[in-house]
């Protein structure tokens, strides 16, 4: 569909127009330039199936007098479009140009002069020097989707050229040159309105785009944008949602986007700013689903590992333990009390979490008997990558801290469980968070496109290094990843 590439990310445009994105998308000119090199196919077949009325007309040949013609069937049998361009403009949209193209026709003719003589045949027509120039302006409908419209078109025609089969060939160069004037004036007419129509044909097609996404049973993500697109003399900027909701339930989190920039880079096809406020947004549906905790039993502990998830081995830490269940197995319920947070930082992100860890001693029925609460302050480190499409993150430990809530088992020094839970993390905790996608990225539910996994690259970025950048309100610089989009197939 014509400019598929791009308008599809227009097409995300909401009801509210009041919060900060969370998610920003640029699309520079060489996105824009794979755009018309897509939609040049479509406007060529548009173009095709341009169908030009039957006409007839009387003109005065000399020295015959007055020649009654008429002209019907005509086709359209080829076009080329040898020169286009797509160029921005400002607070508006896009203007297309299509130069020097060239469209090929044929059909049947009829004359009639002296009242008596007849004659007939075909046709073979050639149009070149075909000047196209339409402006397209982007706006929102009532549903917060987007409404695209031409809003002005000019068409010209260099010439036409009729070569006439049947009859005799000196009638026709007698009158060749009113036919061609009629057909270039009838073709001249036809092709704004065709124009306006692939344009307006978008449409149906935009209505019908979904502003909603399914993650998992749990949640689903918005990309609807919070503003109207804004159009640069070099790019077009999109501000999206990008927040996550459980779903069937759209319940806003306790904290709101930061404003942010995009870097001042054109170099690649498409850029991708997403905040943290995203993937925040993402731990708080994801808490309130009450996902977000760990059950760890012995037999997820590597058997090569000493430290065994059994009251002999905290008996050893916890004598009250020992006294009251020896020879149980234990089980640890890891969960989150505080919706974890996320900041972006040089090159990766960290990720602070406050848990509770409650201790269970496995009864020979399988009844649980608690044993203790622990208080978990960790803080991990996000290295952040793009596995199939879908954002994945690779954790490791930076530090956790301990403290009792409360004891079934007496009091005890808590330090002296470090090792047991650092066990718990290396082998359970972040080999879970490791397998998990964070996002997946609908490129193809966007742009209406197969995009490649190749060329794209995250980077960090700090958006006090970004002219115009405004300070989150708790003081802290606004840090967002990027992605950035070299190729779009095999453009």
């Amino acid at each position: 569909m014509f400019l598929c590439c791009w308008l599809g990310l227009v097409a995300l445009i909401p009801t509210t127009l009041s919060t900060n994105p969370g998610v920003k998308v640029r699309l520079t000119e060489k996105g824009i330039e794979y755009g018309r090199q897509l939609g040049m196919a479509v406007i060529q077949q548009k173009l095709r199936s341009i169908k030009i009325p039957d006409f007839s007309g009387t003109e005065t040949v000399s020295p015959i007098g007055k020649v009654q013609y008429s002209l019907s069937n005509m086709h359209i049998v080829n076009v080329g479009l040898p020169k286009s361009s797509v160029d921005l403009v400002p607070g508006t949209g896009v203007t297309l140009s299509i130069g020097d193209a060239f469209i090929s026709l044929n059909g049947n003719w009829r004359v009639k002069y002296l009242r008596i003589i007849k004659h007939s045949g075909s046709f073979d027509l050639n149009v070149n020097g075909l000047n196209i120039a339409t402006t397209i302006s982007i706006k929102t409908d009532e549903t917060g989707r987007p409404a695209v419209s031409s809003d002005s078109c000019s068409a010209a025609v260099g010439s036409a050229k009729v070569k006439f089969h049947g009859g005799g060939s000196w009638l026709y160069n007698l009158f060749t040159r009113f036919i061609d004037k009629a057909l270039r004036n009838a073709m001249q007419k036809q092709i704004c309105p065709r124009a306006t129509s692939v344009v307006s044909d978008l449409n149906p097609q935009l209505k019908t785009l979904n502003v909603l996404a399914k993650v998992d049973k749990y949640a689903e993500i918005e990309y609807s944008m919070v503003s109207s697109p804004t159009v640069l003399k070099s790019s077009i900027d999109l501000s999206l949602k990008g927040e996550f909701y459980n779903i069937g339930k759209h319940q806003e989190p306790p904290f709101s986007p930061a404003a942010f920039n995009l870097p001042p880079q054109n170099n690649n096809m498409l850029y991708i700013g997403m905040s943290a406020f995203t993937v925040n947004s993402a731990a708080f549906v994801y808490n309130n689903a009450g996902v977000l905790s760990l059950s760890v039993t012995d037999d997820m502990i590597p058997k090569s590992s000493p430290i065994r998830l059994n009251t002999n081995t905290f008996g050893v830490i916890i004598p009250g333990i020992a006294k009251q269940f020896p020879g149980l197995m234990m089980k640890l319920l890891m969960k989150m009390e505080k919706i974890p947070t996320l900041t972006f930082e040089p090159n990766n992100a960290t990720v602070q979490a406050t848990t509770t860890v409650t201790a269970f001693a496995i009864q020979t029925n399988s009844t649980l008997s608690p044993l203790f609460v622990l208080n978990l302050e960790a803080s991990v480190s996000a290295r952040m990558f793009v596995s199939e499409m879908k954002l994945a993150a690779a954790v490791t430990l930076n530090k956790m801290d301990l403290t009792l809530a409360k004891s079934n088992v007496g009091d005890f020094q808590v330090s002296a469980l470090n090792s047991i839970l650092q066990v718990v993390f290396k082998w359970v905790v972040i080999p879970t968070v490791n397998g998990e996608f964070i996002l997946t990225l609908n490129f193809k539910e966007v742009f209406f496109t197969k995009i490649s996994k190749k060329d794209f690259h995250l980077h960090f970025h700090s958006s006090s290094k970004v002219p115009g950048n405004i300070r989150q309100t708790t003081g802290g610089t606004s840090r967002i990843i990027v992605f950035n989009y070299i190729c779009l197939d095999n453009y």
